[in-house]
């Protein structure tokens, strides 16, 4: 029998799990409630690509074990469950392995991290069956020995099954904290969210951001000068920066790459600060030529040292992709990180982001989302009322009696648990205007001061007690747990809206090149270009109207378009 029908026959549809993995060099196995099937090939990617015209919910262990292949194959993978990815989200988890995985939904311990290679020692008592006697996964078969076999792999497809299974249970025994629920439960829709997440972190490591190659050289050359011929001459070349800043300062040189050392520098201007980040510097700049000079070594020491030739050559391709590995979720507040740069581009290297020929750049912003965010999911009607404009700074000034700047800092140091000078008295009045926000805010506070768990908006667990029981509870914990569910329900809801984007994208022939903290940029064709800015807004308001369901709060972005990325702001 055809696969596809066979599957049809099973009941397999739109939505229905359908647990994968792949045991290279020998086919594919799947795994459904009632039934499994092994397929022989060396194309496991045809496979999967036949299957997917009934839109199953691919379920596998982890997108980058099991995505990664098929998404290099060409095949374009839309709905999926990555226990991985659902296991941050419930569990707390810090491990995306199936060790880790099967353990926590079997209420195990933690097993060890695997080891490279296996002893006799590590065999002893394993039993030769997947799961062991203590009900712990083989170690024999995480070694491997899982995709020996086709029988294996497709045995092994049930136990991701039997972990989606209860997966799911503990996400939909959670309370749906919106004011009107909806069917699935709010965190079940998350793991939906997190998991193509996964799937989209995969797809940006492999296909990377476009990057001119020629237009980064150019640039380089202009802000650090040529490639040193030598290590002496990068020697030199470095003490010639330093000699730079240090020629403006009396006395004996120091070691500026040493914070307490720059301290010492700076007192002898007659600058006593508690410290040396750049912000604090910045307003004394205009006053003192050897401050200037200090934030100038630092722009042109990052560039040399952290975004120089080397990093052209390791990270940028021939074909004038930037590439680094990325994460669906960090272990603190889940959002989507990424490595070689990538989150941290200098202003002055963003102009080598260009479009490729026929296309152009996309760049969507949310707009104030923590500050929306907090508005939604504490359920206060008069912040929420405020996130119904634009700009909603300017009615929550105008609740507190000030001025716009102050209506900011005052609502950022509600968030970040700010307490000292302007924002201490700015607090206050947020406490007079907004007390249902402020007393969710403070709840976090005191579960992170006494080491209880929180969960997010969305159902991510915040594991706070084995913090508290390693170490001595400090403020720090409480302010960790204020903020963190309000930045970790903002990543959920970007996170929702970018993969929502995604999808959409694929009839356009366009693609998300790039998530930043709360943005997305898109390289589509250039026809393409106002149909994108449509499913941008379309996808937002869609998420949105699940995300906060009953909730007044609007969501924004800011929007433009443009050849390079800088010019589309």
């Amino acid at each position: 029998m055809n696969l596809v029908r066979e599957l049809q026959a099973a009941g397999i549809g739109r939505g229905s799990p359908l647990a994968v993995v792949l045991a290279p060099g020998l086919g594919v196995a799947l795994a459904w409630e009632s039934g499994s099937r092994s397929v022989p090939t060396a194309d496991p990617g045809s496979v999967v690509a036949e299957v997917s015209s009934l839109d199953p919910r691919w379920t596998w262990w982890s997108a980058r074990d099991t995505a990664r292949p098929l998404i290099a194959a060409g095949v374009h993978l839309r709905s999926c469950w990555d226990l991985g990815a659902v296991g941050r989200l419930a569990y707390g988890l810090r491990r995306e392995d199936p060790a880790a995985l099967w353990a926590a939904v079997q209420g195990l311990p933690e097993p060890p991290t695997m080891r490279a290679s296996l002893d006799l020692l590590d065999l002893a008592g394993e039993g030769g069956t997947a799961v062991r006697s203590d009900g712990q996964l083989s170690r024999d078969w995480l070694h491997g020995r899982a995709t020996e076999t086709l029988d294996a792999a497709a045995e092994w497809a049930g136990l991701v099954l039997q972990t989606a299974a209860r997966q799911e249970a503990l996400l939909r025994s959670l309370r749906d904290p919106r004011p009107s629920p909806r069917q699935p439960p709010l965190a079940v829709l998350t793991a939906y969210a997190e998991s193509a997440a996964a799937v989209l972190a995969v797809e940006l490591e492999q296909h990377g951001l476009p990057l001119d190659r020629a237009e980064a050289t150019r640039l380089l050359l202009a802000l650090i000068g040529p490639r040193p011929r030598s290590a002496s001459e990068e020697v030199a070349r470095r003490a010639q920066r330093d000699g730079a800043v240090l020629a403006a300062f009396p006395g004996l040189p120091v070691d500026l790459r040493s914070p307490a050392a720059v301290r010492t520098l700076l007192a002898r201007i007659g600058l006593d600060l508690p410290d040396t980040r750049s912000w604090r510097l910045e307003p004394h700049a205009g006053t003192s030529p050897g401050v200037a000079e200090l934030l100038a070594w630092r722009k042109a020491e990052r560039l040399a040292t952290t975004y120089g030739w080397d990093w052209l050559e390791r990270h940028v391709g021939q074909d004038g992709r930037l590439r680094g590995a990325w994460g669906a979720a960090d272990a603190a507040a889940g959002r989507m990180t990424a490595q070689a740069g990538l989150h941290n581009l200098p202003g002055e290297l963003r102009h080598a982001v260009i479009a490729e020929p026929g296309c152009v750049l996309v760049r969507a912003d949310l707009g104030q989302i923590e500050p929306r965010v907090l508005a939604a999911v504490s359920g206060d009607a008069a912040l929420a009322r405020a996130a119904r404009e634009d700009d909603m700074y300017a009615p929550v000034a105008a609740s507190l009696g000030c001025d716009r700047a102050t209506a900011k800092v005052a609502v950022l140091a509600a968030m970040y648990g700010q307490t000292s000078g302007a924002a201490g008295a700015a607090l206050r009045d947020m406490d007079r205007a907004y007390p249902v926000a402020m007393a969710y805010l403070r709840a976090a506070e005191e579960s992170g001061r006494t080491g209880n768990d929180l969960r997010t908006y969305g159902g991510r667990l915040i594991r706070l007690s084995g913090a508290v029981a390693d170490e001595p509870v400090t403020p720090g914990h409480g302010r960790y747990a204020r903020n963190a569910v309000v930045q970790g329900a903002a990543a959920e809801l970007f996170k929702a809206w970018a993969v929502t984007v995604r999808a959409a994208l694929l009839q356009l022939g366009g693609a998300i090149v790039l998530c930043l903290h709360d943005e997305l940029l898109l390289q589509v064709p250039s026809e393409a270009a106002a149909a994108a800015i449509q499913v941008l807004e379309t996808s937002l308001a869609s998420v949105a109207s699940w995300w906060a369901a009953g909730s007044p709060v609007r969501f924004v972005a800011d929007i433009a378009t443009g050849p390079t990325w800088p010019t589309a702001h």
